[in-house]
């Protein structure tokens, strides 16, 4: 009986320290997927883009610091035609028109510089220049006869004075319209400035007094702004302005343009819930008159203000966010709470606290990254 119990203690103490050899390999194991994970969990949130890669996008990176950046009130508004002075080019003759140059909006002129040409060879009531070159040779004639008789008292001082009075509609009237060649009549332009609007076209008919174009000396431009009366009590503060036209996405600024603050409303337009601000500026080209644009009102200046390009931030499910670059090929994604913005940059009220390179240029190009890192880690599970 003793032996049987030795022969057991015996296997007791072989398969205990089986289990605990075989323990020790599994213990080590855990050791190593535990170590693994928790160095994948310190990559987690790493985004990769190689920095050959990132400059071929056209990512930029630049440390972000505070700056200097003016309250912003979003509304809409107009560019409208400045007042300024104003010419109408008129006929002079009765005929067939045509354009001696192209007459396009804004084509700059020079006064006296010939615009049209009247020509009345084929109507039916014949030329006016050779009908008037007629009357005035005819009325030459009889005035110079009249001179004659006058002196000779043959003829009234009232009928020399009919005849002088007859020559001298007939000399105006012909060297008004004898400015011609073989186009035509010339009309002229009466002041140096730019074309406004030209009123004909190629072919036309015009009678005499009848307008050809508008010839303005103004190049400026007005911007209206619709303010909302909820805005009155900051309307005070505007200093100048950035506005978008609707159709073209770049952003014009007053001040660049050599524009100024004209008038501020002090009160609502009637039957309209809108306060009108006007800024005039230079019409540099590229600007339609009667557009609508978004208009971004600059107010106080503010110091201190973390502010970021538009094109620095992307948006997921509401969020925005930026990207901070961790070394030369890693960037961090990074969640910010924005404030106002002009239409080029954005205020940064948190997230950030200046000194951190941030991602100014081609964001999406990094965001596109992040998901092209998102692979599911390995489980460890068998």
């Amino acid at each position: 009986m003793r032996k049987n119990f030795l022969v057991l203690g015996a296997v007791g103490l072989a398969l205990l320290a089986s289990c605990q050899g075989g323990g020790g390999r599994p213990d080590a194991h855990a050791e190593g997927a535990q170590g693994s994970d928790a160095k994948a969990q310190a990559h987690a949130g790493e985004i990769v883009l190689p920095h050959d890669k990132a400059k071929a996008a056209g990512v930029v990176v630049r440390k972000v610091g505070p700056g200097d950046f003016y309250g912003v009130i979003p509304v809409g508004g107009k560019v409208m035609e400045a007042t300024g002075r104003e010419a109408t080019v008129v006929a002079t003759a009765s005929g067939v028109v045509s354009l001696l140059s192209p007459m396009a909006e804004g084509t700059a002129v020079a006064a006296g510089k010939p615009l049209f040409a009247i020509s009345g060879e084929r109507l039916q009531d014949g030329d006016p220049a050779e009908r008037a070159r007629i009357a005035y040779q005819k009325a030459k004639r009889e005035y110079e006869r009249m001179v004659k008789l006058v002196a000779d008292k043959i003829v009234s001082d009232k009928e020399y004075t009919a005849a002088k009075a007859d020559y001298e509609n007939a000399r105006i009237a012909y060297e008004a319209i004898s400015r011609s060649g073989a186009s035509g009549t010339r009309v002229a332009s009466p002041l140096s400035g730019y074309v406004k609007s030209c009123l004909v076209k190629e072919g036309d008919y015009v009678a005499v007094g009848q307008p050809l174009a508008s010839i303005t000396q103004n190049r400026r431009l007005y911007l209206k702004a619709d303010v909302p009366e909820r805005y009155y009590r900051q309307l005070a503060h505007v200093s100048s302005a950035k506005f978008r036209t609707s159709y073209g996405d770049d952003i014009h600024d007053i001040r660049e343009l050599g524009g100024r603050l004209v008038a501020i409303g002090r009160a609502s337009a009637e039957a309209s819930p809108y306060i009108p601000v006007t800024f005039e500026f230079n019409n540099t080209g590229g600007i339609l008159p009667g557009a609508f644009a978004e208009v971004y009102l600059l107010t106080a200046k503010r110091s201190g203000v973390i502010s970021l390009p538009l094109g620095a931030i992307t948006e997921e499910q509401g969020a925005h966010f930026v990207y901070i670059q961790t070394d030369a090929d890693c960037y961090r994604k990074q969640e910010v709470t924005l404030g106002e913005a002009d239409g080029e940059a954005v205020e940064v009220c948190r997230g950030l606290k200046g000194g951190e390179p941030v991602v100014m240029e081609g964001a999406i190009h990094v965001k596109l990254a992040s998901a092209a890192n998102a692979i599911p880690a390995h489980t460890h599970s068998h």
